[in-house]
């Protein structure tokens, strides 16, 4: 699977992923062959490129749960830029509640975990596509810490409209999150500055979702400071969602952290997070479940054939190199192996058959 920018596209390529217009309607179905028409839609939806399927290569699997994923992703994206734009310009959002009770709905009562996958983000479309994953971490996070209906909508709102101050910024810098000089710091701390008061101005919210929309930008130490487990819900639940996924989302020019890498600084920095909130994390998606091919420490390759719900950093896993079962929660093993990393496709997606999972789980 390889990306390839739309300025080169060309008739005959096959879709790796459905494309859907604004309402979530799917127009190309993944495989199809791109035609003409085809380029010319994806120019007119002003996407900056597809994932496209190499001449001999099979069609990756993907879950109903999966797709349907990816397309509220698409849907939602339309419906979440009009609105921060709106903002933005001094106007009122006019489908922000209903984003925001979509994201509820639909992941905020979840029992089970999901297969967070990443859309390809420019620095043109990041703070839209940004604020939307984060309200659906937020809403997956809030239900798993039992945050009551009307603080869990609150929540969802603020991930929504926390990092608007990002759109006041030159286009260029708006997907830069490390690294910056002190005068990009002083252009961000001024932005964020714009973006609540423009929010203050302009959206009909409550101050329970202002308040966090303030203080999710602040810093805390939640390991030495007993007083941080008095602060909102919230605010501890954006913080972590904005680490995970500014880290691990596909951007144009750079590329995506490991979730093991990303999840493994979350639990290490118990200053910086609250330790709830990230267990919470891990109980809302999928990082090591079966299926999932990693890279050993040892240089082995191997696959996840059981999860471990206690630490999913230490689930089993069968080598590749060895054929050899390797139970990373048992004390003995871990003195001597660890996971390095994930074995990854481009586009941010584990991909191993139902068949060839199966195969190993009946060994």
């Amino acid at each position: 699977m390889i990306f390839v920018p739309t300025d080169e596209l060309k008739v005959g390529m096959r879709l790796a992923k459905p494309i859907y217009n604004k309402n979530g309607v799917l127009l190309y179905e993944r495989n199809t062959k791109l035609t003409l028409q085809g380029i010319y839609s994806v120019k007119n939806f002003e996407l900056i490129g597809l994932y496209i399927l190499e001449p001999a290569e099979p069609l990756p699997p993907m879950t109903p749960e999966d797709v349907e994923f990816e397309r509220f992703q698409t849907m939602a994206v339309f419906s979440i830029k009009d609105d921060l734009k709106a903002i933005r310009k001094g106007e009122r959002p006019s489908e922000l509640m209903v984003l925001a009770n979509q994201i509820v709905r639909i992941y905020g009562s979840l029992k089970h975990k999901i297969n967070f996958t990443q859309n390809l983000r420019s620095p043109e479309d990041y703070v839209y596509k940004h604020a939307l994953n984060v309200g659906i971490l937020a809403a997956l996070m809030s239900h798993k810490l039992h945050v009551d209906g009307a603080e869990q909508m609150n929540i969802v709102v603020a991930a929504l409209l926390y990092d608007v101050g990002r759109l006041f910024l030159p286009t260029k810098m708006q997907n830069k999150t490390d690294d910056l000089s002190v005068e990009e710091m002083q252009m961000f701390r001024k932005a964020r500055v714009d973006g609540y008061n423009v929010i203050n101005d302009n959206v009909d919210i409550n101050t329970s979702v202002k308040r966090l929309v303030r203080g999710c930008h602040e810093q805390y130490d939640y390991e030495a400071d007993p007083t941080t487990k008095n602060l909102p819900w919230g605010i501890r639940i954006i913080q972590v969602a904005h680490y995970y996924d500014v880290r691990t989302a596909m951007n144009l020019y750079e590329e995506p952290r490991s979730e093991v890498q990303v999840i493994r600084e979350l639990l290490q920095d118990k200053q910086n997070f609250d330790s709830a909130v990230v267990a919470a994390l891990l109980d809302s998606i999928r990082i090591l479940s079966p299926g999932v091919c990693v890279e050993l420490t040892n240089r082995e390759r191997g696959l996840v054939i059981r999860e471990n719900d206690e630490n999913p950093l230490l689930p089993i896993v069968l080598s590749f190199d060895r054929n050899q079962v390797y139970d990373l929660s048992s004390e003995r093993v871990q003195n001597t192996l660890q996971i390095k990393d994930l074995m990854k496709t481009m586009d941010n997606r584990i991909i191993v058959d139902d068949s060839t999972l199966q195969e190993y789980l009946n060994r």
